[in-house]
């Protein structure tokens, strides 16, 4: 984030303070419970969401060598993702061209070549077959015919983006819009994959998403967990096409006030918490990004999974950050961070996620209600209809001109 950036964002966030107030869209809008409980709305989620969008499944540390990879399964489909000797990005449909067996089944690791478990038909990292066991006795087979089928992948801003579909190519530039520039500046090429955990959860997967989407609930849901850190409903808020940027307010944002604002550094009194449609929460802290990617069970709009997973900033880009020592979350471990967000999310978030999906599906109410606080909500479901082709979010209030940020 460019540095004029960051003290914008920041000085907001101190005004809010002063002021006592937040963000404010200017009205409230009725949601229709049915977008979590629809098992039509959920299969045409899966099909335009999940199965022809490009998606961020991880960061370039999954593949920290030529010769890395990595397996995914998250999008329904077998992918193998490789770095190949060359050091370039490249994903595949992990299926075998003889007789389609799943060909790696390690879910990370180190390799040159990737050899069928049934024939032991080989293939190298860029995708190439390479061997065919006594091709004499099986038949001549051209093997330019037979390599993996190639998937769309890009690699960008240190993040590692996939379509899983072949036909489907994609401009990660346009997608992004302006975002993309500032993502490019926190350095994530250089982070490493520290670790990962999965968490299920009896919800709807936007419910699941929706639980980043506001601080109005920090005083009473996270009261004696993250309230004594972070200041409740108060945020910054920018959204770049169908993503956005909203800013948490850090409590130890109080000890700026006063110094030079060429002293600032965002990190300092925010948790910026990125959104990438339709499923990614990025969340950057002093110690390293932390990764949430939210998945749907396909086909069933009550059911889905969050795969977290932790990275580190080496220690020369947290310096550069310039946060006091006091302040620096990179001091705790790498695991109490984890654990502590792991237990924050599990038994907090996820836990009132799925007592929504309780009362959406009770009938109590047709529609649940996004306040004036709460733009990401707004944005998020509204994105989420018009790329589905539904009707825009009821208004229950006439906008006011002078509110929105």
């Amino acid at each position: 984030m460019q540095h004029e950036e960051q003290v914008r964002v920041l000085k907001g966030l101190m005004d809010h303070l002063d002021r006592g107030t937040n963000v404010d869209v200017g009205y409230q809008v009725k949601n229709p419970t049915a977008s979590y409980t629809s098992p039509e709305i959920a299969a045409q989620e899966w099909e335009s969401f999940f199965q022809d969008y490009p998606h961020l499944l991880g960061l370039s540390g999954e593949l920290p060598e030529p010769g890395s990879f990595f397996t995914s399964t998250d999008l329904g489909k077998p992918i193998l993702c490789t770095r190949d000797m060359d050091g370039t990005f490249h994903a595949f449909l992990n299926v075998c061209r003889h007789r389609g067996v799943v060909v790696e089944t390690a879910e990370r690791g180190r390799k040159k070549l990737f050899s069928c478990p049934f024939h032991a038909w080989t293939y190298s990292t860029t995708g190439d077959l390479v061997a065919v066991p006594k091709e004499d006795h099986f038949g001549a087979v051209d093997k330019s015919c037979h390599s993996l089928v190639a998937l769309p992948a890009v690699e960008r801003h240190g993040l590692l983006w996939v379509s899983p579909n072949p036909e489907h190519s994609f401009d990660i530039d346009d997608l992004l819009g302006d975002l993309g520039d500032e993502l490019g500046h926190w350095n994530m090429e250089a982070c490493a994959r520290h670790d990962a955990t999965t968490y299920k959860h009896a919800c709807n997967w936007k419910l699941a998403n929706d639980t980043f989407g506001e601080t109005y609930h920090f005083e009473t849901l996270h009261r004696d967990t993250l309230s004594p850190s972070f200041y409740g409903n108060v945020q910054m808020y920018d959204t770049y096409k169908r993503n956005h940027r909203m800013a948490l307010c850090l409590r130890s944002i109080d000890s700026m006030r006063g110094t030079p604002t060429d002293s600032w550094h965002i990190l300092r009194g925010t948790a910026p918490v990125y959104y990438l449609f339709p499923n990614i929460q990025l969340v950057m802290t002093g110690g390293g990004p932390i990764l949430v990617r939210i998945y749907p069970d396909a086909g069933d709009p009550s059911n889905s999974r969050s795969e977290i997973t932790w990275y580190t900033f080496p220690e020369e880009v947290r310096r550069s950050f310039g946060i006091p020592e006091e302040q620096d979350e990179g001091r705790l471990s790498i695991t109490d961070r984890m654990e502590g967000f792991a237990a924050i999310i599990e038994a907090e978030d996820y836990v009132v996620a799925a007592s929504s999906q309780v009362g959406a599906l009770s009938g109590a109410q047709d529609f649940v209600t996004f306040g004036r606080n709460e733009p990401a909500l707004h944005h998020y479901h509204s994105t989420f209809r018009k790329a589905l082709g539904q009707e825009p979010l009821e208004t229950l209030e006439s906008p006011i001109s002078s509110a929105a940020e």
